[in-house]
C-alpha cells in the first residue's frame, strides 16, 4: 500500500517544467488575479460605506473584525477536512458562494434599503468561505507545481497580491465615486471569473487516498497537525511571532483611511493612496526570491521583523497625501517578503499529507488575532485618533522584534533543506 501511495503522489504531481508553460498553474494564477483585484476593490469600498452609513470607526472596525471570526472558529477543522476533500471542488463552491453574497449588496442598494445587518451577514459569509478556499488553494498549489518551484510560485503569488493592491484600491475608489454598489458588483464578477478558471484545471489535485481500513477521525487528524507543529520549533515560533505582529497591525488600512480623511482626501484619492501599498507589495515580491537565496531563513526573518516594526511609524510624519503614499509604499515592501519567506519555508517543510491541517494551525496562530486586532484598533481610533493609535501599537511590535533577535533557534535557522524538526 505504501508503494501505491508513493506512485499516486508521483503521478498526481505535475512534471518539472517552467511555470510559464504550466497551463494549470497559469489558470490558477489568472483566476486568483481577477479575484484578488475584485477583493481589493470591495475591500476599500466596505469601510468607506460603513463610515458613510454610521460615521463610527469603532463600527467599521467591528465589521471588519467579524470577517475574521469564522477564521478563528473554523480554521482547524477546515484544515483537516481539506486534507480529505478535493480542493478544486471546495474552491469552486466557495467562490460561487462569495459571488452570490457580494452581489446581494448592489441589489439591496438598488432597491433603496441596505440594512447594517446585511453587511454583517455578507461579511461573515465571505469570511467563512475564505477559510475553506484559502486552505484548499494551498493544497492545490503543492500539487500543481513541483516542490522545487514552490519559492518562485509563492513569490509570484505575492506579486499577484501586489499587482491587485496596486490596481484594485485605485479602481475601487473610482467605482465607489460612481456608485456605492458598483465595487461590490465588480468583486462578485471577479469571483465568477475565478470559477471559470478553476473549471478549466486539468491536473488531478485530489488528496492521496487513505489506506484501506483507516477510518477518518476529525479530532485525531487535527491533533496530528498540532503535534507536528509543536515539534517544529522554528515554524511554531514564526507562527507566534506573526500572530503578535498581526494583532497590532490588523487595523492598518483603517488607520490609513482616517489619516487620509484628516487630510481631506476624496474616495478616489484614498483609493490611489491604498494603491501605493500595492506598489510596495509588487516591489517587495520582486525582491523576495533573491533575498531568500542570499540569506539564511533565520537572519532574514529577524531583519524582516525589525523592518516591519520600524516602518510602521513613517505614516505619522506624513503631512500630505503624497508623503503618506510614500510611507505606505515603504511599509508594504516588507509584507510580501515576510509572508512569502515563511510561507515557502513552511510548504517545503510540511509533509504533503499534512499540508492542510498543519497550515490551518499555523494560520490560526498567525491570523486568528484578526477580529481582536481590528476591534481593538477601532476602539483606539475612536478614543485617541490615528496618530496616537500608531504609537500605541508600535511599541509591542518593537518588543516582538527584540524577542525574535534573541531567539536561539531562529537565529541559527538556515534554508528549509538544512533544517531538521
Amino acid at each position: 500500500m505504501a508503494t501505491a501511495l508513493k506512485n499516486y503522489t508521483e503521478e498526481t504531481r505535475v512534471p518539472e517544467q517552467p511555470l510559464w508553460r504550466n497551463g494549470d498553474y497559469l489558470r490558477l494564477w489568472g483566476g486568483q488575479t481577477a479575484s484578488a483585484i475584485g477583493s481589493q476593490v470591495s475591500g476599500l469600498a466596505l469601510p468607506l460605506l460603513i463610515l458613510a452609513l454610521t460615521h463610527s470607526p469603532a463600527k467599521a472596525g467591528l465589521l471588519a473584525a467579524l470577517r475574521g471570526v469564522p477564521y478563528v472558529l473554523l480554521i482547524l477543522p477546515a484544515g483537516a477536512l481539506i486534507d480529505r476533500w478535493d480542493p478544486r471542488r471546495v474552491m469552486l463552491l466557495c467562490d460561487t458562494g462569495r459571488a452570490l453574497a457580494l452581489a446581494s449588496i448592489p441589489v439591496a442598494l438598488a432597491l433603496g434599503h441596505l440594512p447594517l445587518a446585511q453587511l454583517y451577514l455578507v461579511t461573515f459569509i465571505e469570511g467563512t468561505l475564505y477559510v475553506f478556499f484559502n486552505q484548499a488553494e494551498s493544497n492545490c498549489l503543492v500539487r500543481v507545481v513541483t516542490p522545487g518551484q514552490l519559492p518562485l510560485a509563492v513569490a509570484q503569488g505575492q506579486a499577484l497580491e501586489g499587482s491587485a493592491g496596486l490596481v484594485g484600491p485605485a479602481l475601487g475608489g473610482l467605482l465607489y465615486g460612481l456608485g456605492r454598489g458598483i465595487p461590490f458588483l465588480t468583486d462578485a464578477i471577479s469571483y465568477a471569473v475565478s470559477v471559470l478558471a478553476l473549471l478549466a484545471l486539468k491536473t488531478d489535485v485530489r488528496p492521496v487516498p487513505k489506506e484501506i481500513g483507516v477510518v477518518p477521525h476529525l479530532g485525531r487528524e487535527i491533533a496530528e497537525g498540532l503535534r507536528w507543529l509543536y515539534a517544529h520549533r522554528i515554524i511554531r515560533f514564526v507562527a507566534l511571532l506573526t500572530g503578535g505582529l498581526m494583532l497590532f497591525g490588523d487595523g492598518y488600512t483603517l488607520i490609513l483611511i482616517l489619516l487620509a480623511q484628516r487630510l481631506h482626501a476624496t474616495s478616489a484619492e484614498i483609493g490611489v493612496l491604498l494603491a501605493t501599498g500595492g506598489l510596495g507589495s509588487l516591489l517587495g515580491s520582486t525582491l523576495a526570491v533573491g533575498l531568500q537565496k542570499r540569506f539564511r531563513f533565520g537572519p532574514l526573518m529577524i531583519g524582516l521583523t525589525w523592518a516591519w516594526a520600524l516602518t510602521w511609524v513613517l505614516c505619522v510624519f506624513a503631512t500630505n497625501l503624497f508623503l503618506l503614499g510614500i510611507a505606505n509604499t515603504i511599509c508594504y515592501i516588507v509584507v510580501p517578503i515576510y509572508f512569502g519567506t515563511q510561507y515557502a519555508y513552511r510548504l517545503g517543510e510540511i509533509p504533503d499529507h499534512l499540508q492542510g491541517r498543519v497550515n490551518s494551525v499555523v494560520r490560526l496562530i498567525a491570523f486568528g488575532t484578526f477580529p481582536l486586532g481590528l476591534a481593538m484598533t477601532g476602539l483606539l481610533l475612536q478614543k485617541f485618533g490615528p496618530v496616537q493609535t500608531i504609537w500605541i501599537t508600535f511599541v509591542p511590535q518593537v518588543l516582538l522584534a527584540i524577542v525574535a533577535t534573541v531567539h536561539p533557534v531562529l537565529r541559527l535557522a538556515g534554508k528549509p533543506e538544512e533544517i531538521t524538526p
